[in-house]
């Protein structure tokens, strides 16, 4: 049977409405949005399951979006108004869980795409939390600090009504950070008192966990290292490929080379740096601190963001932003073993033309849940009242992404399929039961 034209399939990929319903694209394209890709990858899921299709319309749909206009004061006395989101995706398992980024890409869809990652992300690595995130449709780069505490302090006290200690807890994402985390306390503390368990990621002093900071980076390494010793493709001296300097990007690159791989190209925003017998990464740091980029560093080849993930290495890791991998360059990846660090950073096509090469790909979903499974860690000590050591920290993230790694691996060799699909299969099939046992379904 022949593949719809492009104009037929985009008809039939934009049937999600404003309440975030949507029909099941049956064929990927590249240019499905967000929504649509994560939404495509459940239904696949839901097909295999043999869901039902009561399952499938809760499951395939969000629980709650609140869209806010959020006025910003600059400090030249004008007024920028942005928009702010909160979707909740789904909390059969737990309290609304997901980060808050600010972007210019942040919109609607994109927010509610990342919330049902979430729902999947946090089933599969098992911690209590449903699927929820937020964002404002911003550049923060132009910002000053003062104008951004006025926009965090305002865009949380705008969705407060639907977020608490036991319904939905916010962390940092794209654009945001401890400082930012530290506002929204603060700003939700004058209202409720103080309340530190109400978001994650913030600074240790003010009730952080120790070893949350590099926590997505240190998992993503985890997974990776499973993965390879599963598949027999090289860690530990292998050639390590990383797009994204980052916060993630930035601790995986640190603890890939202090787990003895050779990390043989970075990049940032404008460009990147490449050196086939690895890169020093401290000289790296600080050049990219004293020229703003590392695009010009004098111990590499310079590199673009699109030549990067083009490079020959045994691990690629994309932890920049979506959709960096697609079917224009799909064919053209060398790498024996691509994860994901980042939200999305393979289209549906994209990850079709993967499989047929036959190159394993550890899905986000997976490989970058190290971060939520630390900002469980904190909720835990807030909701204690009591600090744990930053070994134990690590510990138990260690054990958390290797027994998760080892699960879709073991599904996916029992079922013959990718680990995407196993990873998704895992999850769905968690939440679905949580649903029934809830009596929603």
């Amino acid at each position: 049977m022949p593949a719809p034209d492009e104009e037929t399939q985009k008809a039939t990929n934009q049937k999600a409405d404003a309440s975030g319903e949507a029909q099941p694209p049956r064929q990927p394209t590249d240019n499905m949005t967000p929504f649509e890709a994560a939404t495509y990858f459940f239904h696949n899921s839901a097909d295999r399951l043999d869901l039902s299709d009561e399952h499938r319309e809760v499951l395939a749909s969000t629980y709650r979006e609140l869209s806010v206009q959020v006025p910003v004061r600059m400090d030249d006395g004008g007024l920028v108004v942005a928009r702010g989101y909160r979707v909740q995706h789904n909390g059969a398992r737990g309290p609304y869980k997901g980060g808050i980024r600010f972007h210019p890409s942040a919109d609607l869809d994109e927010v509610r795409a990342l919330a049902a990652l979430m729902t999947w992300k946090n089933a599969l690595i098992d911690v209590p939390f449903g699927g929820a995130k937020g964002g404002v449709q911003c550049d923060p780069r132009v910002f000053s600090m003062p104008e951004l505490e006025r926009l965090t302090r305002r865009f949380t006290g705008m969705i407060s009504y639907i977020i608490g200690v036991n319904r939905d807890i916010p962390a940092p994402d794209m654009g945001t950070n401890a400082q930012t985390m530290a506002w929204m306390m603060d700003a939700y503390g004058k209202k409720n008192g103080y309340t530190p368990g109400i978001v994650t990621g913030k600074p240790v002093e003010l009730g952080g966990s120790p070893g949350r900071e590099e926590a997505t980076g240190r998992g993503v390494v985890i997974c990776a290292q499973e993965v390879a010793k599963s598949l027999g493709v090289e860690f530990d001296g292998g050639r390590v490929v990383i797009q994204g300097f980052g916060n993630v990007g930035f601790w995986a690159a640190a603890l890939a080379a202090e787990a003895g791989a050779k990390v043989c190209a970075v990049s940032d925003v404008d460009g990147g740096t490449y050196n086939s017998d690895g890169l020093d990464l401290a000289a790296v740091v600080e050049h990219q601190k004293a020229e703003g980029t590392m695009a010009t560093f004098a111990g590499g080849d310079k590199v673009s963001n699109d030549e990067i993930l083009e490079l020959d290495c045994d691990v690629l890791i994309p932890a920049a932003i979506q959709g960096v991998i697609h079917s224009g360059n799909a064919d053209r990846i060398q790498t024996k073993l691509l994860v994901e660090a980042a939200n999305g950073p393979t289209t549906p096509v994209a990850d079709q033309i993967l499989c047929g090469r036959g190159i394993p790909v550890a899905p986000d979903i997976l490989a970058n849940a190290g971060g939520v499974t630390v900002s469980y860690f904190e909720w835990v000590q807030n909701i204690q009242q009591f600090r744990w050591e930053v070994r134990d920290v690590n510990e138990e993230l260690r054990k958390k992404m290797t027994a998760a790694t080892r699960v879709v691996l073991e599904r996916s060799e029992s079922d013959g399929t990718m680990m995407r699909d196993a990873a998704f299969d895992i999850a769905v099939e968690r939440v679905a039961r949580a649903e029934e046992l809830r009596g929603y379904v």
